[in-house]
């Protein structure tokens, strides 16, 4: 223990007394040692606990979070680049070499000013002006962006959206998504597993559509999700309001056909249906279901059409009554129409059409009493022997 002891000591006094800006850090960043050269060119900023990320520009913490995850659970170096406050209080261009380490979590690391001419600057202005848009979207559009670890653990929460869910920017950075929304367990643990998703859900009140995308290592292992989470609850809300809008036209439409033509059943066996105002192909064809559906159901032996009402017949309107009747005839019951008005006669007649195998009678009353005829002669049921 006392050999061990020694040994960290001496690594203390190494990085301490070391003429390069070194460091050592824990996995979420917060910075535990550092050199005596880091502390001269950073300055008061230092201090135990302070995360890697408050020592950056405002403008490159985004890009710092997202490379930072990088470095989590991996022990590959990887280099980053930004704009650190200096002692003089002004922000000078870096590049960073950090490296995780997996027997004690920790992360070491090591600044150095970018040499000018190294593509460097170039690159910085690139992430920052990216950060710019970003930014700009996120505080014009009614959207969260939000990243998680491998663990489930947020990185990254920001958005204009946030204040609809009563959330502050950066509020659950460093809470499980899984503790605060295990409902939507499956499609997080679909994202993290490498597929990425895209759907809907209800959360504070709102409607949220999101789209989650996983970030992937090299070995194909993903390392992070980003989401963005667009609030759709006024779109939602009005189109339930105008769903529900549809749905009572068309039970009124439905109604409407009903009332206008209405199957009747006059007597046992017998059923007129009434046709009134204008008639065309789509309410002639929906009258030839409904009807052919009653006589099946009610085992009906005659179907009385009625015409009176009817003041224009074209050729597609005359051609389904014709074949309306024929289907009667199909089911073992007699087509009947009556009430055919003198126009529409000789519309028909003028169309060529053959009505000579259908019964046809002046009005509504000569076709039932036509009716109670042909019933009034039906044999009557033979009778068992006793």
């Amino acid at each position: 223990m006392t050999e061990a002891n020694g040994s960290l000591g001496s690594l203390d006094d190494f990085i301490a007394h070391s003429t390069e800006m070194l460091f050592v850090a824990r996995g979420d960043g917060a910075l535990l040692r550092w050199s005596d050269a880091l502390g001269q060119v950073v300055g008061p900023a230092l201090a135990q606990g302070t995360t890697l990320t408050e020592l950056f520009h405002p403008e490159d913490r985004c890009t710092l979070t997202t490379s930072w995850e990088q470095v989590r659970g991996s022990t590959a170096p990887v280099e980053l680049h930004g704009r650190v406050l200096s002692a003089e209080q002004s922000y000078r261009p870096f590049s960073c070499v950090v490296r995780g380490a997996r027997t004690d979590g920790l992360v070491y690391g090591a600044f150095r000013d970018a040499p000018p001419g190294d593509g460097v600057q170039g690159e910085l202005a690139r992430l920052r002006e990216r950060d710019r848009i970003l930014g700009a979207l996120i505080d014009a559009l009614p959207i969260a962006v939000w990243a998680i670890d491998a663990d489930g653990t947020y990185t990254y929460h920001d958005g204009k959206a946030l204040a609809a869910a009563g959330h502050r920017p950066g509020q659950l950075v460093g809470q499980n998504i899984f503790d605060l929304y295990g409902d939507m367990a499956d499609g997080i643990e679909r994202a993290l597993a490498g597929e990425a998703q895209h759907g809907l859900s209800e959360v504070h009140g709102c409607v949220w559509e999101s789209w989650m995308v996983p970030l992937s290592r090299a070995a194909g292992h993903v390392r992070s999700v980003v989401g963005f989470s667009l609030d759709v609850t006024e779109g939602q809300r009005a189109h339930e309001a105008l769903q529900t809008k549809l749905d009572v036209i068309e039970a009124q439409q439905r109604v409407i056909r009903e009332l206008a033509a209405p199957i009747i059943e006059v007597w046992d066996g017998v059923l007129a249906l009434p046709m009134i105002g204008v008639v065309d192909s789509a309410r002639t064809a929906e009258a030839m279901e409904s009807l052919l559906e009653a006589i099946s159901i009610r085992a009906a032996r005659f179907a009385v059409l009625d015409l009176t009402g009817v003041q224009v017949v074209d050729t597609k309107v005359a051609d389904h009554l014709i074949k309306l009747v024929r289907a009667i005839q199909l089911l073992g019951a007699e087509g009947i129409i009556c009430g055919i008005r003198p126009n529409v006669a000789q519309t028909m007649v003028a169309l060529g059409l053959d009505l000579s195998a259908i019964v046809t009678k002046a009005n509504l009353r000569a076709g039932l009493t036509h009716c109670m005829q042909r019933l009034s002669r039906r044999p009557p049921a033979p009778r068992s022997s006793p």
